[in-house]
């Protein structure tokens, strides 16, 4: 059995950076240099190689070539009037569309500081005068493959991100396209993932005898698998809460919100753990029915952070958990808690990507800020809504945002109301 040399043990990657010569396919190589010979001679001898070859006499003209062709590797000659190298070699590095391209300086034998110039701007590597045939087939070979390298990554790139879009726009079908209105209530929710996919979700549909589901959920985790629970947590959820309650509109049957909602949560967590048990996934969960008729709101809050209700008087209430997260364990219970929404009092369903956003200096955006934007003087939920994310976006302005936002906002007014669904 043949053994690797020392060279690779050492450097495993030097047979994928410079493959072997029949391994690497012909490219399409710019020579630069203002010597008609030098020029010549380089074009022969990677035509021989199997190269495609343009050429140019001069910096300004390999910028035009560059900039209107699509080439493999530049050879570029440091010493030329008008633009020398070093201000092409910057130009190419400073433009995102071309540094990517691979450059090799022409250099003199003894222009050591040149060299070590030239790679500190960014060429791959550099070839001396008089040339070599063996040492200038090796270096294009190796920066061939680089180039093959990142052109493979940018195509896996680019479907990449083709599949992260359909990610993202099938993943927004599960939010409604339109909030339900409700008679005597302004609705409102806004929607910002973090990364292509997310894993928060909200809902707001009506249900029996005039009653409508609030949902504001967090699956844990982040990225592609956590929005592929956040699909099947909502979608099951949605099931149940629907059927559930047409049966008991379609039998007649007395509708008790507290028992449903404890149902409904109850079979919802034991789907997940029983199903999905192995995957160890589970979802924080505001699940909250509104009875608009008696303005009473029945709830359940799984491990959620705690909505939070201004009264029209201004005083501040918060729904804490009446239970676990869902989907933690088999056979777990939900506490289903009640409060009455007078005229003037709002909720504000949230995530904790927003209180916990953080801004360039680390600061988190916080509660008590949140608090204060859901007091403003203006009564409609949706304005409340587009003044909380607003708020949020500026707070993170200069830095990553890390998690998933989500608000859902509810507000009893006097009269009719609209609801507006924000989206970004």
């Amino acid at each position: 059995m043949a053994s690797l040399s020392d060279a690779a043990v050492a450097n495993p990657l030097a047979r994928v950076v410079t493959p072997p010569a029949s391994v690497v396919e012909p490219g399409k190589v710019l020579v630069v240099d203002d010597s008609e010979p030098n020029r010549d001679l380089l074009s022969r001898r990677l035509r021989r190689q199997g190269h495609t070859v343009e050429t140019a006499s001069n910096g300004r003209e390999a910028l035009e070539k560059v900039a209107a062709g699509d080439f493999d590797v530049v050879l570029l000659d440091v010493m030329m009037p008008e633009m020398n190298g070093y201000q092409v070699l910057e130009r190419l590095k400073s433009d995102r569309a071309l540094r990517h391209i691979p450059v090799i300086m022409i250099t003199a034998i003894d222009e050591m500081e040149s060299i070590i110039r030239c790679i500190d701007m960014g060429a791959e590597d550099h070839l001396p005068k008089p040339f070599n045939a063996t040492l200038l087939k090796a270096r294009l070979d190796a920066s061939l493959a680089k180039k093959r390298l990142h052109d493979r990554e940018q195509r896996y790139a680019r479907a990449l991100e083709r599949e992260f879009e359909i990610a993202r726009n099938i993943q927004q079908s599960f939010l409604p396209e339109v909030l339900p209105s409700v008679d005597g209530y302004s609705l409102a929710a806004c929607f910002r993932p973090a990364r292509e996919v997310a894993g928060d979700f909200y809902d707001a549909f009506t249900v029996a005898d005039g009653r409508v589901a609030l949902i504001v959920a967090d699956v844990c985790g982040k990225g592609v698998g956590a929005a592929v629970f956040m699909a099947a947590f909502r979608t099951v959820l949605r099931a149940i809460t629907a059927d559930g309650y047409a049966t008991l509109e379609r039998n007649g049957s007395a509708i008790d919100d507290a028992a449903e909602i404890g149902r409904i949560a109850a079979f919802l967590s034991d789907y997940i753990a029983t199903t999905h048990g192995r995957t160890n996934m589970f979802t924080t969960l505001f699940f909250g029915v509104l009875h608009r008729r008696s303005s009473t709101l029945s709830y359940v809050n799984g491990g959620h952070d705690a909505p939070i209700l201004l009264r029209s008087g201004g005083s501040v209430e918060r729904l804490v958990p009446t239970g676990p997260a869902v989907g933690l364990l088999p056979g777990l219970t939900f506490r289903v808690a009640a409060t009455t929404l007078a005229v003037g009092d709002t909720l504000v369903a949230y995530t904790d990507g927003v209180v916990d956003a953080r801004d360039a200096r680390g600061v988190a955006f916080s509660e008590d800020r949140l608090v204060e934007l859901a007091s403003g003087a203006d009564p409609s939920a949706p304005a409340m809504v587009t003044r909380i994310e607003r708020a949020v976006i500026d707070h993170i302005a200069g830095t990553d945002q890390f998690d998933d936002v989500t608000v859902l906002a509810l507000r009893r007014v006097a009269g009719n109301a609209s609801s507006e669904h924000s989206t970004p």
